[in-house]
Order: structure tokens, then C-alpha cells, then sequence
């Protein structure tokens, strides 16, 4: 069984993560829980970073928060000195209640109103990713009512579409985010906004793909934004001094993963944008990337319960958890797979297998389809890796279920981030029905 990060089996037999047993975290906060290995994240964090201060380059490594958005952990990216990408004012407004650096927020999203972009505005953020004419437009009104200058990268779509192994370079151009290289739409958005009064325009931006496992795609990106970026410096005798070449970086999900290390990545962006630039006689550009799984998603770990188990003969032995799709939706949305381990029978032999299923009203809600476990019993916990990204961001109350508790741990201390939801809490927004009022 593959570990990860501080993960480990103690004396006891039991699964521990950063250095505490993971049972004594469910007896503590119960189960569904989201244990996250804040060590990892550092860890991550760090590796990126430390790739460009090796190259001596400028960069900015931005933590794509819609993987996991909490204050607490962006608390501990400020910590990291990274730079944070929000696509929503929620996210917004909680990385400013986090006392995150405003000045290193960068706002993303493809619909974003006129509200959020007042919101952006009034705190001061560093950067807006601009998505379309409508935001260039918004962006136009608000920046000359308010006097107030607007750092601003454009989003451009490729035509480079990535994912896991493989890689294509035609057929991105049909996408609801960005402005299209090939038809003339990035040239227009430049020429809309490179000479603006209060806009300054950065550089361009894209993002090809998720859970990439190679750097191919990436240097066929950094090619075709340098070269589009060094043609307006010859058109126009404007220079770009940005180049964000997004997110993606693959995990290791199960056994057929196989990602690179965060170096890997960025060695070769690096050296595909110097090789780039210098060909062009274009100034070398800061690099920016918006990592977001790679740093979260195998940081993070649910516990389950085991309770019901049934056996269909000859078909498959079900085990059921008290969790399921109301908090890993991804399983029932794109078929994502998992790993896991029975943190109580660490060390047992795998000789049963197991259809994970959760408690939901929904045949789909099936977290692992063949997990290879020791035989289960009610009461055994359950530990499924690499759910830091995407889970608790993308949980619900569907059958009115509340959202589990979310747990830091480091270095043998843990402390709760997010509190598990109480059935007070999932009503606290209904309203009585009146049948006066329908009569008014």
C-alpha cells in the first residue's frame, strides 16, 4: 500500500497521519472526516517554489483554492508565501476574513458580476484573470468610475487541451473559458486593454488542462503564448511582463498514476520559456502557476465508519460507510478512483474485495468499486486516500446530510478547522411556510 506524505503504520497497526493515530481522530471528531497532512502542503509548497529560486526567475505560485477553501488553510498558504487564485466572491471574502494579502489575490471565473468585480476593487486585489468582452467592458466602467488602477492577465484558450498521458493540439478552441488565439479574440481583447488609463495588462493566461502527467503540453503552451506575446511587442512596442501557464499537475490517485515531481514541471517550463524568449528577442517573463490538487488533494484524508455489509454471490461483497457522494461527489460525477486502507488492520492481508458504498438514496453512490481490503467488520474505519481536492469544496446536504468536520494535523498535534454541521444547521436558512401569506 502506497503512503503518503507523513503518513505511516504504528505499533498498534493503525494508520497515523502527522504523527497522530487516525483512530484517535475519529473517536475524537467522529466520522465522515477530512484529515489533512498540513506537512504535505508544505512540503509541496516548497518544491515548487524552491525550483524557480534555483533558476533565479521571477514567479509567482498561486494556490488554485477552489480544490479547498477554508480560512485555516489559507492561513497556512500566507504562511507558505504563496499567492492565492479565487474564482468566486465567497472565496474572496474568505480569504480576506483569513487576513490573506490582498495584494496577491487573483480573481478567476468566467461569469464574474459586477458585484464581485466591485468586491475586487474595494480590497484591492493584485490581479483579475479577464475571461471575456463583457468583463473587459465591466472592468473599463468600474476602473474609470473609481479612479483605481487593475493589474489584469487574459485568459486565451490554446488550442492545447491536456489530460492525465495525453495531449492534443487542435479542438480546445470550443470552451466557455477565455479568449481564442487562433480566431483573432486575444488580439482584440489586447488591443482593448494593453493602452488603458487604469488597466495594466500583465500578460496572458491559460489553463490546458488536469492531472497531467507529462510536461509536453505545457511547453506547446508556453511556445504559443510567447510567440503571441512577442508578435504585439513587435506590433504594438508593448511588453507582457507575465506568463501564467495555469495548473494541472497530476496526483497519485491509485497504482496506474504516475506523476512528476513538482521540479519536473517547472525545470521544463523554465527552460521552454528561456529557449522561447530568447529565439523571439523577448524579455524573459515572470512565470506564474496556479498548482491546486498538486499541493491539497493527497494531503488530505477521509475516515469513514464501516456499518452494513452485504454480499451479492458470485457478484461482489458491499461494504457501506457512513459517508458517501454527500461528501466525495467525484466518484458518481466522473468516475474517479481511489485508494484506501482499513486504518484500524493497517498491516492485515488484503484477501477480500469490496464495492465502497456510501449511504446515500442513489445506486451511484459508490466510492471504490474493487477495493482490496482485509475481511471488514462494522466498526472498522475506513481511510480513503488523496480526497484533499474536491471533497469538501464540492460536498452537499443531499438526504439533508450534514457536511463532516474538517481536521488539521502536524508534527502529533491536530486541531479542527471546520466544524461538523449539525441538523440545526442544515435548517437554519428554511423559513416556515404560511398559508396567509400565499392568500395575500
Amino acid at each position: 500500500m502506497h503512503l503518503y506524505g507523513t503518513q505511516s503504520i504504528n505499533k498498534q497497526g493503525h494508520l497515523t497521519i502527522g504523527g497522530t493515530d487516525s483512530l484517535d481522530l475519529a473517536k475524537t471528531y467522529g466520522t465522515p472526516l477530512y484529515v489533512y497532512d498540513i506537512q504535505l502542503f508544505r512540503d509541496r509548497a516548497r518544491a515548487f517554489q524552491q525550483t524557480f529560486e534555483e533558476a533565479g526567475i521571477g514567479y509567482q505560485v498561486a494556490y488554485a483554492s477552489k480544490a479547498f477553501s477554508t480560512i485555516a488553510i489559507y492561513q497556512v498558504a500566507a504562511e507558505e508565501n504563496l499567492s492565492l487564485d479565487v474564482v468566486s466572491a465567497g472565496e474572496l471574502y474568505t480569504a480576506v476574513k483569513a487576513g490573506f494579502p490582498v495584494e496577491k489575490i487573483h480573481f478567476h471565473g468566467n461569469n464574474k458580476s459586477l458585484e464581485e468585480l466591485q468586491m475586487a476593487f474595494e480590497v484591492g486585489i493584485g490581479c483579475i484573470v479577464v475571461d471575456n468582452f463583457h468583463e473587459i467592458d465591466l472592468l473599463k466602467k468600474l476602473s474609470e468610475q473609481s479612479k483605481r488602477p487593475m493589474n489584469i492577465l487574459l485568459r486565451v484558450t490554446p488550442g492545447i487541451e491536456a489530460h492525465t498521458h495525453d495531449y492534443i493540439t487542435t479542438g480546445q478552441e470550443d470552451s466557455k473559458f477565455g479568449f481564442d488565439l487562433k480566431n483573432g479574440q486575444a488580439d482584440n481583447a489586447f488591443q482593448q486593454t494593453y493602452d488603458h488609463e487604469y488597466l495594466k495588462l500583465m500578460g496572458l493566461h491559460c489553463h490546458i488542462g488536469s492531472q497531467i502527467f507529462d510536461t509536453g503540453a505545457f511547453q506547446l503552451a508556453a511556445e504559443k503564448l510567447l510567440q503571441k506575446m512577442a508578435g504585439w511587442k513587435e506590433d504594438f512596442g508593448y511588453t507582457c511582463p507575465v506568463l501564467n501557464l495555469g495548473g494541472g499537475f497530476g496526483i497519485r490517485y491509485t497504482e496506474d498514476d504516475k506523476p512528476l515531481e513538482p521540479a519536473v514541471y517547472v525545470r521544463q517550463m523554465i527552460e521552454t520559456v528561456k529557449q522561447t524568449s530568447e529565439a523571439a528577442g523577448y524579455p524573459i517573463p515572470e512565470i506564474w502557476i496556479e498548482p491546486g490538487r498538486s499541493l491539497i488533494g493527497d494531503a488530505g484524508t477521509t475516515l469513514y465508519t464501516i456499518g452494513s455489509m452485504k454480499e451479492v454471490p458470485g457478484t461482489r461483497k458491499y461494504a457501506a460507510v457512513d459517508g458517501g457522494m454527500s461528501d466525495n461527489i467525484r466518484p458518481a460525477l466522473y468516475g474517479a478512483k481511489y485508494s484506501s486502507l482499513i486504518a484500524n488492520k493497517a498491516n492485515a492481508a488484503l484477501t477480500e474485495q469490496y464495492t465502497i458504498a456510501g449511504k446515500c438514496c442513489e445506486s451511484g453512490d459508490k466510492l471504490i468499486e474493487k477495493a482490496e481490503l482485509p475481511v471488514v467488520e462494522s466498526g472498522d474505519i475506513l481511510s480513503v486516500f488523496c480526497t484533499g481536492a474536491y471533497g469538501y469544496s464540492m460536498a452537499s446536504n443531499y438526504n439533508r446530510i450534514a457536511r463532516p468536520a474538517v481536521v488539521f494535523v502536524e508534527n502529533g498535534v491536530h486541531q479542527l478547522v471546520v466544524k461538523r454541521e449539525t441538523n440545526d444547521d442544515l435548517i437554519k436558512q428554511d423559513l416556515s411556510y404560511s398559508q396567509k401569506a400565499v392568500q395575500k
